[in-house]
């Protein structure tokens, strides 16, 4: 798989190697989103100590690492081999030596999984840290797929706490960066793609262009075996949390259970603890309407933020067991025509997503402070796809709508979002409409278009 994007976390840990002195740094992100990836191609042309933790036991980890640093380290200062570290104080001392005159990096990927059988290293990382950061060049990375540990490592009451100098969480890939990954296929299709499978870039690298969606989604989901087919049960048990009751949250949004209280009448119990995890994993997303307080409003919604579970737990879990018993290709024509459906609630994030874009460019207004949608469902019904909110009074300065359909007369659409601007709070003077279709948008007037050529263009 190519390295493609991430120019601003590499960019990122460039400066913190720059920095002198003792570094320690923090990566984490769920599993799939390119860690590693990221960590060797930052680290490819320094000398660097990379050691993966996979919850050996504390003697045969420090062995391991022993074997690795041996590789890096010269021999004259330390024979590794014949003696290796003799525990965790021992390790960390001995690498802060051998970075005190030139610096070294030491990579600890999946750092959970070395506390998981260690849980004191923290604790002595922190006081041999405090006694030699400054008199050696040595920069640690800590990093990990288990987003709750990781940022429990940046709390108060962690050991570590106050000691970190660099905080990099890795996300998807935005619809524009995820285009890198899916050159060859025009941007209706990679649009298709990332709203199947959102950002990731292992499943990116998965589907084949030079393949049709059919012939990829027969390999990928509809045969035993496949590789999206088995991948959702994974998420589900590596990024779910422990126990049964963040399953059950998940599958009830997927099922259209999006208000609090629906939610909680579907698993029987409170979800509010289940559902900040999972908010905080970002398989699950809060929504409000923008012009909304999100701490005060009693306007909230909970949908599926990844595209990927969206898609499995919507459509592909249905037909699992079936497929697994070898009727995936009697089952890919029903999947297809469910996917317009899947599409409809993705293509809008698409959309908004490009207009964060925009204003993050400077090519909205000048005092752009928020983007999202907007709903109200009492007296007179009203949702719009996007609206940017502009200044201190925060002033609709742009309304939007995002039609999952290849061509659109924008002359309905306006009008459409011309009464709905009665519905908003505060509207200025100046505001714009937006009309968003996958190929092209005919009578557009003054209103501005999206295509997924501009969504989609690097």
């Amino acid at each position: 798989m190519p390295f493609v994007n991430r120019t601003k976390e590499v960019a990122a840990l460039r400066r913190w190697w720059n920095e002198p002195g003792g570094q320690l740094g923090l990566v984490w992100g769920r599993r799939r989103v390119g860690k590693t990836a990221l960590l060797q191609e930052f680290s490819r042309d320094l000398p660097t100590v990379f050691h993966t933790g996979t919850r050996r036991p504390a003697a045969d980890e420090l062995l391991e690492l022993s074997r690795v640093s041996a590789a890096v380290l010269d021999t004259g200062f330390r024979d590794l081999q014949a003696r290796p570290f003799a525990d965790w104080q021992d390790t960390f001392e001995t690498l802060a030596e051998a970075g005190r005159d030139s610096s070294l990096l030491l990579v600890l990927d999946e750092f959970p999984e070395i506390l998981e059988t260690a849980p004191e290293v923290a604790s002595i990382l922190r006081a041999v840290w405090d006694r030699v950061r400054g008199r050696t060049r040595l920069r640690i990375i800590l990093c990990g797929s288990a987003v709750r540990s990781m940022e429990a490592a940046q709390e108060e009451q962690s050991p570590l706490y106050g000691r970190i100098d660099l905080r990099l969480r890795l996300h998807p890939f935005e619809p524009h960066e995820a285009a890198l990954m899916l050159e060859g296929l025009e941007p209706s299709d990679q649009a298709q793609v990332w709203g199947l499978l959102g950002g990731v870039p292992l499943y990116l690298a998965w589907w084949d262009p030079s393949l049709g969606l059919r012939e990829n989604l027969l390999d990928l989901v509809c045969q035993p075996g496949g590789r999206l087919l088995t991948e959702g049960e994974y998420l589900l048990c590596t990024e779910s949390g422990k126990g049964d009751l963040s399953r059950r949250v998940l599958y009830a949004i997927s099922r259209g259970r999006t208000k609090f209280h629906e939610i909680a009448q579907a698993v029987g119990t409170s979800p509010a603890r289940v559902l900040d995890d999972l908010i905080q994993a970002r398989l699950v997303e809060r929504l409000v309407p923008v012009t909304e307080d999100p701490e005060r409003t009693r306007r909230r919604i909970y949908r599926l933020a990844d595209n990927f579970l969206a898609f499995w737990l919507g459509i592909v879990d249905r037909y699992r067991s079936e497929i697994d018993r070898g009727l995936g290709r009697t089952i890919l024509p029903v999947i297809e025509k469910e996917l317009d459906d899947h599409m409809g609630m993705r293509w809008e994030d698409a959309f908004r997503a490009h207009l964060r874009r925009l204003v993050a460019a400077g090519n909205i207004h000048p005092e752009a402070v928020a983007v999202g949608p907007f709903w109200k469902r009492r007296d007179d019904p009203v949702e719009i796809d996007a609206v940017v909110l502009a200044g201190r009074r925060r002033e609709a300065v742009l309304v939007g709508e995002a039609k999952w359909s290849k061509r659109v007369d924008a002359r309905r659409i306006v009008r459409d979002l011309a009464r709905k601007l009665e519905g908003l709070p505060q509207v200025s003077s100046e505001a714009r409409f937006c009309v968003c279709a996958r190929e092209s948008v005919a009578h557009a007037g003054d209103a501005m278009t999206v295509t997924a050529t501009e969504i989609f263009s690097p």
